[in-house]
């Protein structure tokens, strides 16, 4: 996507953006073409990274009372366009169905579909309620796409822990200045936040050691003799809002009891946690005991820091909720089922039978569809970039 697709607008209202200053750093890009900006602060986090108090305002009341405040403020300022991050925070939920009902464009920006060099901002709805066409007709039917190599998003973790810090911080510094805000998950006080982090980072290090075998089987006895199950983080959205599983355990078992079933007794299944919730959760226990329910302990493994494109490369094939690292199987070449909502569900990508059928044939990817269609979605979906590394709209600065 060109991010001058912004600058069609005059007058922005930024909601909710990620953790840190890409907000305050995309109002700025903004008012330097000449637009009015004003952004709207939830939380003490909200309102310590958006140090821009002349165009910033704090919704401090009850959620019940967020629409009308909000219609208010959009026919007050002439607001023409809505930038927000996530659809699925109770505000956002509220914006979105307004800005429909208004008939004013609003853009989601998130995680990229497509990474490590993307970030998504795609109008109109995103993931499960993406507006992108699911017909496999009209991606073979476009002409050829080119999209230029991604320069590097020189992403920085330090820049990513030190954003969250900030904003958990000031959540609870300033909570009496915003004793009605309504979080979207599940809140942890920021003490056990932090000790998550510090868990984090220990079981990172003890991974490395106790999980190096693993890579050599899995490349190596087992190759190609597995399915890749990676898991998402616990109270994403793409669990919550994009899927029907009542939780991550939820998912875990209705895949040990399908592959018990249906799979071959040759083959495997590996569970990859994912990195964001290492520190939060562990599914070993869990995952041991369903195993045994079903007489497959042998056959089943979790892991969580082995490199992933290396497990999709060595797997049989990828089974995700709608993680995006279903795009990346498809992008080596591996087949997909996908259990939940995504855009990248459409017959000639996907595995279009049930999960019981996916174990014993996993089916053919159209490389043409796929080609086309991952072009398609960079073009008009992503920015070459990173929230906390390289600032998308440089470009245009640079150019301007």
């Amino acid at each position: 996507m060109d991010g001058k697709e912004l600058l069609k607008y005059d007058t922005f209202l930024l909601l909710q953006g990620p953790k840190g200053f890409f907000f305050y750093n995309l109002a700025k890009f903004l008012k330097n073409h000449g637009k009015k900006v004003y952004k709207i602060n939830f939380n003490g986090g909200d309102f310590i990274t958006f140090p821009d108090f002349k165009g910033a305002y704090s919704f401090r009341d009850r959620i019940d009372n967020w629409e009308s405040f909000l219609k208010r403020f959009i026919k007050e300022k002439e607001i023409n366009a809505v930038l927000l991050y996530g659809d699925y925070k109770p505000y956002h939920k509220i914006a979105i169905t307004l800005c429909k009902a208004l008939e004013i464009p609003f853009y989601i920006f998130e995680e990229g579909y497509i990474r490590p060099h993307y970030i998504t901002m795609e109008g109109g709805g995103i993931n499960g309620i993406s507006l992108l066409p699911k017909d496999p007709v009209f991606y073979m039917n476009l002409p050829p796409i080119k999209i230029p190599d991604p320069m590097p998003n020189l992403f920085r973790f330090d820049k990513r822990a030190f954003s969250c810090i900030l904003h958990y911080l000031f959540v609870e510094l300033l909570r009496w200045r915003y004793p009605h805000y309504k979080f979207f998950k599940s809140y942890s006080p920021y003490s056990y936040f932090i000790f998550c982090q510090a868990r984090s980072v220990i079981r990172k290090g003890l991974y490395k050691i106790t999980e190096s075998k693993y890579l050599r089987i899995l490349t190596q006895e087992l190759k190609t003799k597995y399915f890749l199950i990676p898991l998402q983080v616990f109270n994403d959205s793409q669990i919550t809002i994009h899927s029907n599983f009542n939780s991550i355990e939820d998912y875990i078992y209705k895949i040990i009891k399908s592959f018990s079933k249906h799979a071959s007794r040759q083959h495997y299944i590996v569970f990859k946690q994912h990195p964001v919730d290492r520190g939060f959760k562990n599914y070993r226990k869990f995952i041991e005991k369903s195993a045994k329910e079903f007489n497959i302990s042998e056959r089943v493994f979790y892991v969580h820091d082995l490199h992933l494109p290396t497990l999709i490369k060595n797997s049989i094939g990828v089974v995700v909720v709608n993680s995006t690292v279903g795009l990346q199987a498809l992008y080596h070449n591996t087949p997909v089922k996908v259990m939940g909502r995504a855009i990248y569900d459409i017959p000639g990508l996907t595995f279009q039978g049930s999960l019981d059928e996916f174990w014993t044939d996993q089916g053919k990817i159209q490389r043409k569809l796929f080609r086309n269609f991952y072009n398609y979605v960079i073009l008009t979906t992503q920015l070459n970039g990173s929230f906390y590394g390289r600032f998308p709209f440089s470009d245009i600065i640079n150019n301007d």
